[in-house]
């Protein structure tokens, strides 16, 4: 699915949302390696998971396509600096809900990137009607549960000693809904 582009204004900083394109799969592609390396928050540790070029591209396609999926990337000055995804499921008993993922470079954190995607993907998500977002969240990542939260989110489990950080120590990772 695509959207329309968004321009936002924060603290001096002007950046863009909008659909993800074909065009964007090399940056794309550079930039999750760096993301990956940035924090624990995310799921990989750096170099794990890498997706190429190609893998992007198609993508991109697939969900540009689907009525179920929207990729959003955040520019600023035509640099890529965050994306999110909304990933539907093609089985019947699922088709009602998506499920969000986000991510921003650190140096770009505090600008609401992150919230004005998240936004933007709830504002798709309702006209697309989806029924329920997920996602998945650190236990230690609370300003991102208290941005959820404000945003409709509720708790509705947690996996217990789900990842293990650099520390040598297990953390929890909290599951939390959205419903229409």
């Amino acid at each position: 699915m695509v959207i329309n582009q968004q321009i936002y204004n924060v603290k001096g900083l002007q950046y863009i949302i909008r659909s993800a394109d074909t065009s964007d799969a090399h940056e794309l592609s550079h930039l999750r390696v760096q993301l990956d390396g940035e924090t624990e928050n995310l799921d990989r540790e750096p170099g794990e998971g890498c997706m190429e070029e190609s893998d992007f591209k198609k993508l991109i396609q697939r969900d540009t396509e689907s009525k179920r999926n929207l990729f959003l990337v955040a520019s600023v000055h035509n640099e890529i600096v965050g994306f999110s995804r909304c990933q539907g499921n093609e089985l019947k008993r699922f088709s009602h809900k998506v499920e969000f993922g986000v991510c921003i470079a650190k140096e770009h954190w505090g600008y609401g990137i992150g919230k004005e995607l998240l936004q933007q993907s709830i504002l798709w998500a309702d006209s697309a009607d989806m029924k329920k977002m997920t996602l998945n969240v650190l236990e230690t990542n609370k300003k991102a549960i208290d941005l959820y939260t404000k945003f409709g989110f509720e708790i509705e489990g947690v996996l217990k000693n789900d990842k293990v950080l650099s520390d040598g120590k297990y953390y929890n990772t909290v599951v939390m809904g959205r419903f229409a």
